[in-house]
């Protein structure tokens, strides 16, 4: 065997230094502190030297010596010694030399003297002990060990039974059963039974059974048995199979293991005198069976569930089956030992060993049983206690206070949240749902909770503590998540709990509360009772109903609420009822509710469109109008509901907009609407007061908390910006990203539904933010327009509001600088603040446009265009005098009410309040609009710089600002309009205002093809106010030249250098004036035509709705007015069975159409007519080119007989005319045969006219045939005389030196004219219509125009016209002159 310890060299130097070295060896490691190290190294250098002794290496003498003085280092050495001769006698015995077993002996015998002869006995084989002569026969010495092996071990020792001998049995239970009281301990009664044992020869196993009998009837004695029993017992064994026997014999039928068995069996496991394992498989039942009754009783229980969704006709057989099972469930159940002995070792707080217990079931298996349960739920009462007292006790409260175990090995009671890691939230996970069993304890859990979010909440924790404190808060959302939830669900109705846990769930943050929210669905709810209260649930029985709903929905509200919205998707008119019905919830069941209303919004199944794809689905609607009902009337958390909103719309989704929109309305009492009346629009423009007075239809009050917690719910979420720039952005990602494949008419509504919602939420958001709020969340324009690509118009917009605080506070700043009453001093400081704030804007809004924009409008302009509102320019004097008046009459018929005087003061009260606050806003807004105009006036002059033509200045304007305004809200349509009066009213440098009103009513079919149906109804307002301003200019002279006679926006020579003349010359009179609005609405009229005739939904639709809107101001016209009648009464003939929403909006239309011919007078009472007998002017002139003069009788009946125009444009030749009329009345008479009269709208154009010469516009034309056969005699009279007159009218051209191209046109009109006086798309209009085509409709193109080209503006006036005539360096408006 190789050496490994001793080298070589100690051996053959062994009398020089190896003893010694051996010795210092075996030294050192005798002095070792690891005492099993110790021996081991100590054996292995002693065998290695006792190893060459026997090889032969090393003397016998030398090696006995050097082992006697190794016996002097450690008591033990002789044992050791006689270990390592065990071995080698083991390992020699089985060499082939001899000689090596004989220098073993040798070496043995050689240390007889100093190892004792016992301990050789001991270890070594007996033949070695009789070689060595310590005993004298091996033979002998074996038979004598298996005879004391069998005495001891195999031979029966006979004791006395008690049924034989019971007195020492009776003396050793009086010994027991004696009074402890005393100075009796353990030890001196344990002597006692040993002399019982000995004098009485009782059997031990026994006296241990009795000790065990008495200790159960004695089991409060823990202190004194347990010692007793572990100094008695000898092997753990022996009592564990003691303690089976006694479980065992309670396991027969009928028998009842007693609680004081399963205590001292926990108490011998907790102090260890007995393992779990050992006593473990004396229990019944097996695992195995547990773990089969557990599968049981989860299939019973889903079945039981599924049934409750069935419908089962009852029968004999299931009847029967049913009794079986039952009389089988009344059966008792056998005695579960396991579950009694974990029940009592909670009781006495092992919970290590129960939890090995509970580990061994299935999960919540243990606790589904009351009593364990109960077990658990008082240990942890007395583990959490001290922090209780600490944290989570409220104020006020005393409690009850518990008295610790006096188990020194119970868990320790957890003094900080920390400690609740040790073994409380163990603890709970193992409880689980069964903690509904301690509503005390429940309610503990949670106030411990509060406790610890109001310390997370804290501020000033480093790093190390945070990460505690993080881990410590997913620990108490697991517990929300696994034990309280399901217990509350578990509980009987118990709405304190339900409020206690309520309160913790809205500490935590929203995403974690609603998350934990999902996780509470419970299915174990009796729908039967669901759907019968539901059923029941009507108006008239809201009260008892509610309190029905309100029981089922403490414990189970998610299959509540998921029945309750299905049921309201199917049936709107259940919303009242139910949001009546719902105000006995508690605040975690309106949580609830609210969870459950986005899961049924998001539901992936649920188509949002109807199958028509043109609207949104009902279900949708129903939902959403649940929504604003529900949140406004119960406080509801909003964030989950406006966080689902702008998430749908971040995906590129705004059906859910409808959502939002009617939570706004309802909780804010914020409409959106443009079907407003005009007392309604008129309180608009006044104060926040005004408009929640008289400027929605309905009332809405008491809106203050609503709206307060909707403002609070955005900005503690930050969702108040996102919202609105989602909003912004997703108009245009309906068009273009999201409308895809989908309806336009669906896109229209969305585009709208998406511009109404962010009009609306704007304004909620400017009047219920504060001015500090507000200006922290908006940014400047640049970054909206540009970072945030937000549109212009909707960048204003909210931006519009922080303007105006910013303005009033720098105004309240400088004021109270420097304090002054003078009112001139006031509006001096108003406009300092003014430019103070406007100016970063100023200079922001310059990146939003192109360089050359500038060159015409300022940006200041621009910012003060967009920045203002009707609130700024106009009081509404007569919507305040008009509810004031309301309120008047309020108190007058309250003071007639017989109600209680208290009742009737408090009503009063407040009638009285909101008039004097009504009366303050006026005076208030009075002085603002004072104000701004005054700063209006200052800035005016540097508005529009003129650089270019007033014609490009215009265009720019329109451009930029009116047109995307006009359309963007009702109330901004009427800012457009009264923003363009103001201009003008003050005389604002290069702005012509004539020329503004003809741009916007020269051709108007392009904006109206392009707008959505709400935006449809914003334009038709913003033309309806224009034509107020020009009705009322046009309806007397006098306003007239007071409001236009010397203004600028009149002149009819203007210059592009920016010089206006001031020559009354060059105004624009009265007379001209009344024809311009003549040529006005002629171009209303023909626009309107071309859109009803063009047969598409979206130009017909809008039209409709544009002349419903301007139906105040225009027809005033008669044949105009009856032209529109005839095409009108066209739409509702053929829409009625295709399109009845189109055939709606015509019927609406036309009646009201017919309402208003009272008011419509003839054309030559509209304007001027009178042909002059003489004139210094070619009458060419005076009419322009291609139009003819007639008298004005001649006129009105060519406007009642629907004559054909006739200009330049119609100069084609007769016979080509005549070849496509009739090809023209070949499609006609494929499609219809009864011609009507109808305005002449195409082929007014030269373009026109040359696209019919094309062909393109061949399916226009109408053939002339059918007409003429069809003309009554009478009327084909009046042609020709009319024909006559026109050939001398050409004659007298002709003789003034003109050509005679009109004569031939006039001839070709003429023609025309008898031939359709009844029929076609190309009939009749009236004689005013024969004037010049505007410029805008003109064959030229816009480069053209840029050129400045002869281009000509003229009435369509008999009598006279107004010629534009661009020179070098002006543009002259020459009005003609009179005779």
């Amino acid at each position: 065997m190789a050496t490994r310890i001793i080298p070589a060299d100690w051996i053959k130097n062994w009398e020089k230094s190896g003893k010694h070295e051996f010795v210092q060896l075996c030294k050192n490691l005798a002095y070792k502190t690891n005492h099993d190290s110790t021996i081991k190294d100590i054996q292995a250098a002693l065998y290695e030297l006792c190893w060459h002794v026997i090889q032969g290496n090393f003397k016998l003498d030398l090696s006995a010596s050097v082992l006697c003085d190794m016996m002097d280092l450690r008591d033990d050495m002789p044992s050791i010694l006689a270990d390592v001769f065990s071995i080698l006698d083991i390992e020699t015995s089985s060499l082939e030399e001899k000689n090596k077993r004989d220098h073993y002996t040798q070496l043995v015998g050689a240390c007889l003297f100093f190892v004792p002869d016992a301990i050789l006995k001991e270890r070594l084989d007996p033949e070695t002990l009789e070689s060595l002569g310590l005993i004298k026969q091996a033979h002998q010495f074996n038979q004598k060990i298996v005879k004391i092996k069998t005495k001891l071990f195999y031979k029966q020792q006979k004791f006395n039974l008690l049924r034989e001998e019971n007195e020492g049995y009776a003396k050793l239970i009086t010994e027991l059963g004696q009074d402890l009281s005393g100075n009796i301990t353990s030890h001196i009664v344990l002597e006692s039974i040993k002399s019982l044992i000995g004098c009485f020869n009782l059997d031990p196993n026994r006296v241990l059974d009795i000790i065990l009998e008495v200790y159960e009837c004695r089991s409060d004695q823990d202190e004194f048995f347990l010692p007793l029993i572990k100094s008695y017992m000898c092997e753990p064994l022996t009592l564990c199979h003691i303690l089976g026997f006694k479980f065992k014999f309670n396991q027969e039928p009928n028998e009842e293991t007693p609680t004081s068995l399963y205590h001292i069996a926990a108490a011998l496991l907790h102090h260890n005198l007995i393992e779990l394992e050992d006593i473990y498989v004396h229990l019944m039942p097996l695992d195995a069976s547990i773990v089969e009754e557990h599968k049981r009783e989860i299939t019973e229980a889903k079945q039981i569930a599924r049934k409750l969704t069935m419908v089962v006709v009852p029968s004999e057989k299931t009847e029967d089956k049913e009794r079986e099972k039952e009389e089988e469930k009344n059966d008792k159940a056998p005695d579960n030992q396991k579950l009694g002995l974990l029940e009592a070792l909670l009781r006495i707080g092992d919970w290590h060993h129960a939890q090995s217990i509970m580990d061994q079931m299935p999960a919540f298996y243990a606790t589904s049983h009351k009593a364990v349960a109960l077990a658990l739920c008082q240990l942890l009462h007395l583990t959490v206690e001290p922090l209780y007292r600490r944290s989570g006790v409220p104020k006020g409260a005393k409690g009850c206070l518990l008295r610790p175990l006096r188990n020194k090995r119970a868990p320790r009671p957890a003094e900080s949240f920390e400690d609740l890691r040790r073994d409380v939230f163990s603890m709970l996970c193992y409880l689980g749902p069964h903690l509904s069993h301690d509503p005390i304890l429940f309610a503990k859990i949670v106030r411990l909770g509060k406790g610890f979010m109001k310390e997370y909440q804290s501020e000033g924790r480093n790093d190390n503590v945070k990460d505690k404190m993080d881990t410590l808060l997913s620990c108490f959302l697991s517990i929300a998540d696994q034990v309280l939830l399901p217990s509350l669900s578990l509980m009987e109705c118990n709405a304190c709990m339900s409020e206690e846990l309520w309160g913790l769930f809205k500490l935590f943050p929203y995403q974690h509360s609603l998350g934990l929210t999902i996780k509470s669905e419970s299915h174990s709810i009796d729908r039967g009772k669901c759907i019968g209260c539901k059923m029941r649930l009507t108006k008239e029985n809201v009260k008892p109903s509610g309190r029905q709903i309100g029981k089922l929905s403490h414990s189970n509200p998610t299959i509540l609420f998921d029945y309750i919205l299905s049921q309201i998707q199917w049936y709107d008119n259940l919303i009242g009822p139910v949001v009546d019905s719902l105000k006995y919830l508690t605040s975690l069941n309106y949580d609830v509710m609210a969870y459950c209303i986005i899961e049924a919004l998001a539901n992936p199944e649920k188509e949002k469109m109807k199958h028509d794809d043109t609207t949104i689905s009902s279900w949708l609607q129903s939902l959403a109008s649940l929504c604003g009902a529900v949140f406004r009337k119960y406080p509801i958390e909003l964030a989950g509901l406006l966080q689902y909103v702008t998430n749908t719309l971040k995906a590129g989704k705004s059906f859910d907009l409808l959502i939002l929109k009617e939570v706004v309305q309802k909780m804010a009492g914020i409409e959106i609407t443009d079907e407003m009346t005009s007392e309604q629009m008129e309180a608009m423009t006044g104060g926040e007061q005004l408009k929640a007075e008289g400027g929605y239809f309905g009332q809405i009050r008491n809106t203050k908390k609503s709206s307060q917690r909707l403002k609070d719910a955005l900005l503690d979420h930050d969702l108040a910006l996102p919202l609105c720039l989602l909003m912004a952005q997703q108009r245009n990602g309906v068009v273009f990203l999201e409308g895809g494949e989908k309806h336009l008419k669906l896109v229209g509504k969305l585009y709208d539904q998406c511009h109404d919602t962010l009009v609306q939420f704007g304004g909620f958001l400017a009047s219920n933010l504060s001015t500090e709020d507000y200006i922290k969340r908006v940014p400047s324009i640049d970054i909206l327009c540009n970072q945030f690509h937000t549109p212009h118009d909707a960048a204003f917009f909210l931006s519009r509001p922080m303007y105006g605080h910013q303005i009033l506070s720098k105004y309240d700043e400088l004021k109270k600088a420097e304090k002054s009453n003078r009112q001139q001093q006031k509006v001096h400081k108003y406009v300092a603040a003014c430019e103070l704030v406007m100016s970063p804007v100023h200079e922001a809004v310059v990146s939003l446009h192109p360089p050359r924009v500038w060159d015409d409008l300022r940006p200041q302009f621009y910012a003060t265009f967009w920045s203002l509102t009707m609130y700024d320019l106009a009081v509404p004097h007569n919507a305040y005098d008009r509810e004031v008046k309301k309120l008047q009459v309020q108190v007058k018929a309250i003071e007639e009410n017989p109600d209680p005087m208290n009742k009737k003061k408090k009503e009063k009260e407040r009638c009285t309040a909101l008039q004097e606050k009504l009366q303050e806003e006026e005076k208030k807004q009075l002085e603002h609009v004072q104000r701004v105009l005054h700063r209006l006036k200052l800035e005016k002059d540097n508005w529009l710089l003129a650089k270019s033509t007033k014609n490009e200045t215009i265009t720019k304007f329109l451009q930029l600002c009116l047109f995307p305004r006009c359309i963007f809200s009702a109330i901004d349509a009427v800012y457009c309009a009264r923003f363009v009066e103001l201009v003008h009213q003050q005389k604002t440098p290069n702005f012509c205002t004539l020329l503004c009103y003809d741009r916007v009513f020269s051709d108007i079919i392009y904006t109206v093809a392009s707008c959505t149906e709400n935006e449809s109804r914003r334009y038709g307002r913003f033309l309806c106010c224009m034509l107020e301003t020009v009705t009322r200019w046009h309806s007397d002279r006098a306003v007239y030249e007071k409001e236009c006679g010397n203004y600028p926006g009149f002149l009819t020579i203007f210059r592009a250098t920016g010089f206006d003349g001031g020559n009354k010359a060059d105004q624009l009179d009265y007379e001209n004036f009344r024809h311009v609005v003549h040529k006005w609405h002629y171009k209303l009229t023909k626009a309107s035509v071309h859109c009803l005739e063009t047969g598409e939904y979206t130009h017909i639709r809008n039209i409709l709705i544009v002349l419903t809107k301007i139906l105040p101001c225009y027809p005033k016209v008669l044949n105009l007015g009856q032209a529109l009648e005839c095409r009108v009464h066209k739409i509702c003939l053929e829409e009625k069975e295709k399109r009845p929403d189109l055939y709606a909006l015509a019927m609406g239309y036309s009646g009201q159409l017919k309402g208003r011919k009272a008011h419509m007078v003839p054309e030559n009472e509209f304007h001027h007519k009178e042909q002059p007998v003489r004139s210094a002017t070619p009458v060419s002139q005076q009419n322009g080119p291609g139009t003819t003069t007639k008298p004005a009788n001649r006129a009105k009946d060519k406007y009642q007989g629907a004559a054909k125009p006739v200009n330049k444009a119609n100069s084609t030749p007769a016979h080509k005319r005549d070849d496509k009329e009739k090809s023209g009345k070949e499609k006609k008479e494929k499609k219809e045969k009864t011609p009507g009269n109808t305005l002449e709208t195409k082929g007014e154009s030269r373009r026109e006219k040359q696209r019919d010469e094309r062909g393109a516009g061949g399916k226009e034309e109408r053939a002339p045939r059918e007409g003429k056969e069809k003309t009554p005699k009478a009327d084909r009279d009046k042609q020709k005389a009319e024909e006559k007159n026109s050939k001398e009218d050409n004659k007298a051209k002709a003789g003034n030196g003109e050509p005679k191209e009109p004569s031939r046109e006039r001839d070709t009109g003429a023609k025309e004219s008898k031939s359709k006086e009844k029929g076609g798309d190309r009939s009749a209009m009236s004689g005013s219509l024969k004037s010049p085509v505007p410029r805008l409709e003109s064959a030229e193109s816009e480069r053209d125009h840029k050129r400045r080209k002869l281009e000509t503006h003229s009435s369509p006036s008999h009598s006279s016209s107004v010629k534009v005539i661009l020179t070098h360096g002006s543009v002259v408006w020459n009005p003609l002159p009179k005779p």
